[in-house]
């Protein structure tokens, strides 16, 4: 008699399941290695700028002796990573967990409620405002590793809403990114390649805002559509039955529906604090180590003014550091990719490599080229300024020899790195956002890829009218 085969339904399941993260990563980080024994090394000259950032000298790239990776230095680079990444893999676990003592008060729960109803029928005009915000932030190149402190804000405007964690990052982190991607005012990125570039700083503002806003009307109406569609039919999430993980386990039905004055106090804190931290980066220079010592004292005065007990607010606290230890930690598993490539020394081989793929090229072709290589020389370098620093002198030359503006080649830059920057894992902030909402990389690139097609047309499109209208300084 013949047998039938195992029909389990969970054995099914299991040959569709997508790796975890650490999974991927680690496999990028094995083909990494590998790319060590492959790819010659090289290394491009460099010279220092007034501001004290290193740029690559155009022709003076040499083959060096192969540096490979070897078995103990392959999973040393994790440890490694973990190192390079601890500022921010740190300031997540701070925020998780200064969050963690916000929500004891019930502030959080509450905010939430008003927001309902405050918010009944007119959920359109807040994800339009609330993008606008930080999109006009993000092209001023003022909100970029900062826009991490916001997420926990946009998960409680999406519950609030009652769509899903997705949701409340995408009008946070893709607001702000619509703008960085453009950059029109942003000194590191926009700046910095236009100076490379001999070109006067900010020059080209009118063709670039009106990139600008067309990018960003795209990314709005992207995003409502995907929020009408979960608000529609809940099922239609990417995140499936579990919109919220990180808050799947909490119940609003008796959350209280005011704001008591000691609610609005500890979310005035919380205003003060972030708004204490802006205005450091502006006039004090800080950076993320600020940004998570101010969490502490967010956490710290929030404590004092709910007259929490103290133990109670350490187990809070970590309560909430806890929740995102998984996400904190795939930032420094990410960053050991980069540091295999660094010490095999072929990211300049990489480098020279793209230059002479798009040498051949002319005119508009050249263009759409070069948006597409620094695309993907971003997936391994997520740096705004740092890939800059890297390519811009070797486009320039480029752009110059198959007649391309040099307008259009730090447009090019510009939004080839900023439009890869919402999908590489490689990406310390974007991981970060992520582990703050609790929502795994793969199912953020099933939401997030289409967007990113839809911003490459876009790109495609202006940049050829660019290189038509012989895109100047203006």
């Amino acid at each position: 008699m013949k047998t039938e085969p195992n029909r389990d339904p969970q054995t099914q399941k299991k040959k569709f399941e997508l790796p975890d993260a650490y999974v991927i990563l680690f496999a990028i980080l094995l083909l990494a290695a590998i790319m060590t024994y492959l790819i010659p090394a090289g290394s491009f000259e460099r010279v220092t700028t007034e501001e004290g950032k290193s740029i690559i000298v155009p022709g003076s790239y040499e083959e060096i002796e192969q540096q490979p990776t070897g078995f103990i230095e392959l999973f040393r680079s994790i440890q490694d990573g973990m190192v390079d990444g601890a500022s921010l893999i740190f300031l997540v676990l701070m925020i998780g967990g200064a969050f963690a003592v916000i929500e004891a008060t019930g502030a959080i729960d509450a905010l939430i409620m008003k927001t309902i109803h405050v918010t009944r029928n007119k959920e359109y005009l807040l994800i339009i405002f609330v993008a606008l915000v930080f999109s006009v932030f993000g092209g001023l190149g003022i909100i970029v590793n900062a826009v991490i402190a916001f997420i926990p804000i946009g998960i409680i405007l999406a519950r609030a809403m009652k769509m899903d964690a997705i949701v409340g990052v995408a009008i946070i982190y893709l607001g702000a990114y619509s703008g960085f991607a453009i950059g029109f005012l942003d000194p590191l990125t926009t700046g910095f390649a236009q100076q490379i570039a001999e070109l006067p700083l900010f020059s080209g503002i009118g063709y670039r805002t009106i990139i600008y806003i067309t990018v960003w009307a795209s990314t709005v109406a992207y995003i409502w559509w995907y929020a009408k569609r979960v608000k529609k039919n809940p099922s239609k999430s990417v995140l499936g039955d579990n919109p919220f993980p990180k808050y799947d386990e909490k119940s609003m039905e008796n959350a209280p529906s005011e704001l008591t004055l000691l609610h609005k106090l500890v979310l005035a804190w919380l205003v003060f604090g972030i708004g204490t931290y802006v205005y450091g980066v502006f006039q004090l220079g800080w950076s993320l180590n600020e940004m998570a010592a101010m969490f502490i004292v967010i956490a710290i005065g929030t404590t004092i003014l709910a007259r929490m007990n103290a133990n109670k607010m350490v187990e809070e606290f970590m309560r909430g550091a806890k929740g995102i230890v998984y996400g904190a930690l795939i930032i420094g598993m990410a960053r050991s990719i980069v540091v295999i490539l660094e010490n095999g020394m072929i990211l300049d081989t990489i480098v020279q490599g793209m230059s002479v793929v798009m040498s051949p090229f002319s005119n508009v072709a050249g263009a759409i080229i070069m948006f597409f290589a620094n695309g993907a020389f971003n997936l391994i370098v997520s740096s705004g300024s740092g890939q800059a620093a890297i390519v811009m002198p070797i486009m320039v030359p480029l752009a110059d020899l198959m007649d391309v503006p040099r307008q259009v080649a730090v447009q090019a830059y510009s939004m080839g790195d900023g439009f890869t920057n919402i999908i590489t894992p490689l990406s310390g902030v974007l991981m970060a956002n992520l582990a703050i909402a609790g929502i795994p990389w793969t199912k953020w690139i099933k939401f997030a890829f289409p967007l990113v097609v839809i911003w490459y047309i876009i790109g495609i499109i202006y940049l050829s009218i660019g290189v038509l209208m012989d895109w100047g300084p203006m």
